[in-house]
C-alpha cells in the first residue's frame, strides 16, 4: 500500500498536467499554429475577444509586464494583422484555425463597411473592430465568438452592454 501511494505521489510530481490543449488534437493544432503564425508564446501571453455594440475588440498581452520582448513581438504582429484586415486578407486565422473561421465571408464581402483600428496597450496591442452594418456586425461576432471558443480565452459570448463600456 506505501509504495502505491508513492507512486501516486511521485506522479503528481513529475507527471505532465495535461491541458485541454494536449488531449484534443484540434486545440493542440490550434495553438501551434498560432505560435507559429503569431511568433510569440502562447504560454507568456493571454488572448482575449470582446465583443461590443459596434463591433468588438482582439487582444493580447503578455502575462509578466517585465516581458519587453514578447510584449514588442505581439505589438509587430497586430501591426501585420490590422494590416492585413484592413487590406480584406485574413489568412492568417484560416491558416491558425485550419478553417474559415465564421463570420469572415460576409466580413469579406462588407470590408468597406469595417475599420481595424490598432490600439497599443501596456502588455501588448488590440485591434478594435467597427461598423455600423447590422450584417456586418452580425459578421464579426461571429468571428470572435469563434475565436473566444477555439482560442479557449472563457470570455463573455456576448455583447458588452454600452453601459459597461
Amino acid at each position: 500500500m506505501k509504495a502505491l501511494l508513492l507512486v501516486g505521489l511521485s506522479c503528481l510530481v513529475v507527471c505532465p498536467v495535461f491541458t485541454h490543449a494536449q488531449t484534443d488534437p484540434h486545440a493542440a493544432g490550434v495553438d501551434h499554429r498560432g505560435e507559429h503564425a503569431m511568433g510569440f508564446s502562447l504560454e507568456t501571453t493571454r488572448h482575449h475577444f470582446e465583443l461590443l455594440p459596434d463591433g468588438g475588440i482582439i487582444e493580447v498581452d503578455v502575462n509578466d509586464e517585465k516581458d519587453t520582448a514578447t510584449r514588442d513581438e505581439i505589438r509587430g504582429h497586430f501591426v501585420h494583422i490590422a494590416s492585413m484586415f484592413s487590406a480584406n486578407n485574413f489568412e492568417i486565422p484560416m491558416f491558425i484555425h485550419d478553417t474559415v473561421p465564421p463570420g469572415v465571408p460576409v466580413m469579406k464581402e462588407k470590408s468597406k463597411a469595417i475599420t481595424y483600428t490598432l490600439q497599443q496597450t501596456p502588455g501588448g496591442a488590440r485591434i478594435k473592430i467597427q461598423t455600423d452594418d447590422p450584417e456586418a456586425l452580425k459578421a464579426v461576432h461571429e468571428f470572435l465568438v469563434f475565436q473566444i471558443r477555439d482560442h479557449r480565452t472563457g470570455d463573455p459570448e456576448t455583447v458588452r452592454p454600452p453601459s459597461a463600456l
